[in-house]
């Protein structure tokens, strides 16, 4: 047996100066057993809407086209189920919000134009290696890549971004997601290639606050703040403002705000690129993985003896 649910879906497209035009549309549809929101999007569709412009590909949580803000909250509609949105809500009768992701230009309806994110990545310099293909590392070591390889590039961390979000800093903050690459090419233990310039100057990570906001809604699990940011700030700090490493560069740059990658909260976190960090990769991987199956199997199971409960 199946229960109606409300969903409000804003449906617009730009006007002629580029600005998001439109209004937000209620459609009640049919909520079965295990539907996610994209489910539901896609009854919408076929039953309501089907002028309804969405982007998705997998349905899997792999190829992360499917980004949109639930209720306020940037998430992948296909892994984000019925049930978790119910359990967010004071009120199961109000309708659920689905938006587009506000940090980029509107194309229309939950479509976004990300094209910004193609044209950022064309800036990295590519991994600069041994010519011979045999490359040779350590476990721990390529473990400790692993972790940013697992980005689907669902760009939910640059939504959530107030220096891109809020202050539309896209030609001087390379966001969180480039940061992410960029560490994991600086970490790459054969990679000869000096980023850090740019990262200072040009991809501006002196402008991340480190508030860890890109961290908490990546559906990747990975540690951005801890694992990508912080340790490339440190790497500037090092190269610009470390007495010990280059005192006439210190004295060059010390007046420039060293404070401003220097934080309280990074001092905390702050944990050089070791092999002990390393090391611990592998054993982090394998937890996240875990405690990811084991919540999905707890959703499913909720979601299960919810729907008994409503057909009796």
């Amino acid at each position: 047996m199946s229960e109606k649910v409300t969903f409000r879906v804003f449906r617009g497209e730009p006007d002629s100066d580029g600005d998001p035009f439109g209004k937000m549309v209620d459609y009640e549809v049919d909520l079965d057993e295990g539907m996610v929101v994209l489910d539901v999007i896609h009854r919408i569709q076929a039953e309501h809407a089907p002028d309804l412009s969405c982007r998705w590909n997998c349905k899997a949580g792999k190829c992360g086209s499917c980004s949109a803000e639930i209720n306020g909250h940037p998430k992948l509609m296909c892994m984000t189920r019925m049930e978790e949105v119910f359990e967010e809500m004071d009120d199961e009768t109000v309708p659920v919000l689905v938006k587009p992701m506000q940090a980029f230009p509107l194309t229309k309806d939950l479509v976004t134009d990300t094209s910004w994110a193609y044209e950022t990545d064309k800036k990295i310099k590519p991994i600069n290696g041994p010519i011979e293909p045999d490359w040779e590392f350590h476990q721990e070591e390529a473990d400790r890549l692993q972790e940013f390889r697992s980005c689907i590039e669902c760009m939910l961390c640059v939504n959530t971004c107030h220096v891109l979000r809020e202050h539309q800093m896209y030609d001087e903050f390379a966001g969180p997601r480039f940061f992410v690459r960029l560490a994991s090419l600086e970490m790459h233990p054969l990679d000869t290639e000096n980023r850090i310039p740019e990262i200072k100057e040009d991809f501006g990570i002196g402008y991340c606050n480190i508030t860890k906001c890109c961290t908490e809604v990546c559906p990747a699990g990975i540690k951005i703040t801890d694992n990508a940011i912080i340790p490339l700030k440190e790497r500037v700090v090092t190269e610009y403002f470390d007495p010990l490493v280059n005192p006439v560069k210190t004295a060059i740059n010390i007046s420039s705000g060293v404070l401003s990658y220097f934080t309280e909260d990074f001092a905390k976190t702050s944990d050089p690129g070791n092999l002990k960090k390393a090391k611990g990769a592998s054993e982090d991987e394998r937890y996240r993985a875990e405690e990811a199956r084991k919540l999905d199997a707890k959703r499913t199971d909720k979601a299960r003896k919810r729907f008994r409960f409503k057909s009796k």
